[in-house]
């Protein structure tokens, strides 16, 4: 073979090799783990029984797997503390994901994240504290059995997620009867100004959620939510209003409301950033005086990209105390921490 030939088919292998070579990337199988857990010393300052003690509020373990084709699959294992204080196991989600080539939509099945409370989770970015209003409320679970539809438009100028699901949440126990009663919720989030966080929650944002139908037993269970964040890299400032209406079958309706506000600064050049939030529950709007407002402040420490640190205080303010002998306000002194691996 001539040497002309010989050299240009060596560079036509490289160049097929070369072409090739993404399109292997794209189809080679991958699993990921990881893990984060939440650890802290808590110390309630104001109770009649005054207590401090040490604890693993969280954990969980995640297992990722990217495939051929746009298919993704999650598990991930929740380690938390029972009623009886002590650490039980549960699947917190279950799902397999599928993506069309070139699509913006993307399918999913299975023991799923709902709409709202991974989305705005990811928009305060301290879980680590603890849940967010909506969760500690009661208002919402953060997954449920069901099938959603998510994708984001133009670099995530909007970002939008619809779900069916059985309502059930991935904590409840299977029911002994069937359950003909679904969820249908959808959130929105639009993107009125970019800032230097280009991230799905960044940038000045309005955004809305709805969730209509029943739960398993019949009846009602409505939801609302609006939102106004505005996040850069080390800035975040975010209200919202939440709205429930809530009744079983035979009882009447319940509405209820959650009020919040919450932000962090970042210090520049700093490893140092601090916190505010204050939330007011309303659990039933018809009944005056029967609010809760809870008031959290700290400062926080990133001692490494995967550990973080927190020390704050955490005031809780009831209006109408449950007994004669309870306090009409609970303070906790806490020190957290966020590990990740």
């Amino acid at each position: 073979m001539a040497p002309s030939y010989r050299r240009t088919l060596a560079a036509a292998l490289l160049l097929g090799a070369a072409a090739a070579a993404p399109l292997a990337a794209q189809n080679t199988p991958h699993l990921s783990i990881g893990g984060v857990g939440f650890a802290q010393w808590g110390a309630q300052l104001d109770s009649l029984s005054p207590t401090n003690s040490f604890d693993v509020t969280r954990a969980y373990l995640n297992f990722i797997g990217t495939f051929p084709d746009g298919i993704q699959t999650r598990i991930t294992g929740d380690i938390y503390s029972d009623a009886d204080n002590a650490h039980s196991y549960r699947l917190k989600y279950a799902w397999f994901s599928w993506t069309p080539q070139s699509s913006p939509l993307t399918f999913k099945l299975g023991l799923l994240t709902t709409p709202w409370i991974d989305w705005e989770e990811q928009l305060w970015d301290y879980r680590m504290q603890g849940p967010m209003a909506v969760d500690r409320n009661h208002f919402l679970t953060s997954s449920d059995f069901g099938f959603n539809v998510e994708g984001n438009i133009a670099h995530e100028a909007v970002d939008f997620i619809a779900t069916v699901s059985d309502g059930t949440g991935y904590g409840a126990k299977p029911s002994p009867s069937p359950n003909q009663h679904h969820l249908y919720q959808a959130r929105v989030s639009v993107r009125l100004l970019k800032t230097d966080d280009a991230s799905r929650v960044g940038g000045l944002r309005l955004t809305a959620y709805g969730q209509l139908g029943a739960p398993p037993g019949g009846g009602l269970e409505n939801r609302f939510i609006g939102e106004l964040s505005y996040r850069g890299k080390a800035f975040l400032l975010a209200g919202e209003y939440a709205y429930r209406s809530d009744s079983t079958t035979g009882s009447p309706k319940v509405n209820g409301s959650v009020v919040s506000a919450y932000g962090f600064y970042k210090i520049p050049e700093s490893r140092v950033g601090v916190i505010a939030r204050v939330d007011v529950f309303q659990p039933n709007t018809s009944v005056s005086h029967n609010a809760r407002t809870e008031v959290i402040g700290g400062v926080s420490y990133q001692l490494s990209p995967n550990v973080r640190l927190l020390a704050d205080l955490d005031r809780l303010s009831l209006a109408t105390p449950a007994g004669g002998t309870a306090p009409k306000s609970v303070t906790q002194l806490l020190f957290q921490s966020q590990f990740t691996f």
